[in-house]
C-alpha cells in the first residue's frame, strides 16, 4: 500500500507499527462523523433517493401480503451480493435449487443458499434486537459455515492482518491494507455506537457512512461485503424506512462494481466522502425505482391469476401462493404446501400448464425429477433493469 495515496486525515491515515522499521503500511480509520455538512448534490441525491424509497415503502403497504415478494427479491439480492464477490451462479439456478429441496447442486449455489439464510436471520434478529457486534457475528457465521470459505474463522473477527487486491498482492503492492486486528475493538465500538445512535444526520446518510465504514474496517478474513450490504437492509428497517426489505442494492452495485470499489477508496485516500454519498444514494434510488415496477408488474400478474384461480375448484389459488414465492414447480414441493396426493399435486400442475401458467423445463436430479416454470412470473423477476 502506498501511504503518499492517503492525504484525508479527516477519515484516517496510512501508518505503520511503531518501532518496526520494516512493517507494512496499513491504513488506520477515523471514527466516523457524527456532523456532516452536505453538498448541494448530495442533499439533491439524498432527496431523490428518500423519494423512491418512499414509493417502494409505500408500495409495500397497499400490497395485501407482501411477504409473497420478498422470496425473489431477497434471492435476487443475495445472487446479486455474491456475484460481486466472485461467485457465479445465476438466478435461475438458485431458484431451481430451492425448489428441489435437496442439497445444492454446487459450491456457488451452496454459497448464496447460505447468504439467504443470513440475510433471512438477519430480518427475524432486527425485529428484537439492535444491530451490533454480537449480530454481525452471528449472521457471519450463518454466511459461511458448510461453504467454501468455512476455513475462514465462521463467526469470529479477523486475528491476522489482511490486504485487499489481486491474490498475487502483498502488503506493500495492494491498492488498501485495512487496519490491523488490534484496532478492530475500538473501531467497531465506534461504529456500533455510531449505528444506534440516530443523531443529526438522515437515515439514509448514516446507512451510507455505516456501510463505508464496515467495508473500511474489513473485520472479516471472509464476508465482509456480504455482510456490510446486508446491514444497509437492516438499518433501514431497524429505523423505519423500510417494513418489507423489498429493496435490492446489490443489484445496482453489481452492476456498477468498479465504481462500486473506487469510491470506498477514494474516501480512504482522498476524503472524497460526498461523491461516495452521492453515489450510495443514486444506488438507492435507481434500486428502490426498479423494485417498485417489477413489483407493480408482479402484483398485476397474481392479481390476474386469482382471479382465474377462484373460479376454478381445484387448488390453483395455493399453486399460485406458491409461484410467485419461487416460479420453479415440482410435484413435491406443491404436495408439501398443499397436502394433495402426487396425483392431485400433477392434475392441478396440468390444470396450469393448460392456462398457460406453467412449462415444463427439463427432467434432472436423482429419480429423474420433472419441474416446471412460471415463465411470466420468471420473466419478471430476470427483466433486464428498468432503470440502470
Amino acid at each position: 500500500m502506498d501511504p503518499h495515496r492517503f492525504t484525508a486525515p479527516t477519515f484516517g491515515e496510512a501508518v505503520r507499527e511503531p518501532g518496526k522499521k520494516w512493517a507494512f503500511w496499513y491504513f488506520s480509520p477515523a471514527e466516523i462523523p457524527r456532523d456532516l455538512p452536505l453538498a448541494t448534490s448530495t442533499i439533491r441525491a439524498l432527496s431523490d433517493a428518500d423519494a423512491s424509497l418512499g414509493r417502494l415503502q409505500g408500495l409495500g403497504a397497499l400490497i395485501k401480503d407482501p411477504e409473497l415478494l420478498l422470496g425473489p427479491y431477497l434471492t435476487h439480492e443475495a445472487v446479486a451480493s455474491s456475484r460481486i464477490e466472485g461467485t457465479q451462479t445465476s438466478l435461475s439456478e438458485v431458484l431451481q435449487a430451492e425448489a428441489d429441496g435437496a442439497a445444492a447442486p454446487n459450491e456457488d449455489v451452496a454459497e448464496v443458499e447460505r447468504y439467504i439464510a443470513a440475510t433471512r436471520e438477519g430480518y427475524r434478529l432486527i425485529r428484537t434486537l439492535p444491530i451490533s457486534q454480537r449480530m454481525i457475528l452471528q449472521l457471519h457465521h450463518t454466511l459461511l459455515s458448510g461453504v467454501r470459505g468455512q476455513e475462514r474463522s465462521p463467526g469470529e473477527f479477523r486475528r491476522s492482518p489482511v490486504w485487499v487486491g489481486s491474490p498475487t498482492d502483498s502488503p506493500d503492492t495492494a491498492p488498501y491494507v485495512p487496519p490491523l486486528p488490534e484496532e478492530i475493538p475500538r473501531l467497531l465500538g465506534d461504529w456500533e455506537s455510531f449505528v444506534n445512535t440516530p443523531g443529526d444526520l438522515p437515515t439514509l446518510i448514516r446507512c451510507g457512512l455505516m456501510h463505508y465504514q464496515f467495508e473500511t474496517i474489513h473485520p472479516f478474513l471472509d464476508g465482509n461485503g456480504r455482510i456490510g450490504r446486508l446491514l444497509v437492509n437492516l438499518m433501514l428497517l431497524e429505523e423505519g424506512r423500510l417494513e418489507t426489505p423489498l429493496l435490492y442494492l446489490s443489484g445496482y452495485l453489481e452492476r456498477h462494481r468498479q465504481e462500486y470499489y473506487e469510491r470506498l477508496q477514494r474516501v480512504r485516500e482522498e476524503g472524497e466522502i460526498q461523491q461516495w454519498l452521492q453515489f450510495f444514494l443514486t444506488a438507492v434510488r435507481r434500486s428502490a425505482d426498479d423494485a417498485v415496477a417489477r413489483a407493480e408488474r408482479l402484483v398485476a400478474l397474481r392479481e390476474r391469476y386469482m382471479t382465474d384461480a377462484s373460479a376454478s375448484r381445484s387448488s390453483l389459488y395455493s399453486l399460485v401462493e406458491l409461484i410467485f414465492g419461487n416460479p420453479f414447480l415440482t410435484v413435491a414441493r406443491l404436495q408439501r404446501h398443499t397436502g394433495l396426493t402426487p396425483q392431485g399435486a400433477r392434475n392441478v400442475i396440468k390444470d396450469a400448464v393448460a392456462r398457460g401458467w406453467l412449462q415444463q423445463v427439463e427432467v434432472r436430479g436423482p429419480g429423474g425429477r420433472m419441474y416446471w416454470v412460471a415463465h411470466e412470473v420468471l420473466d419478471i423477476i430476470e427483466a433486464p433493469w428498468t432503470y440502470a
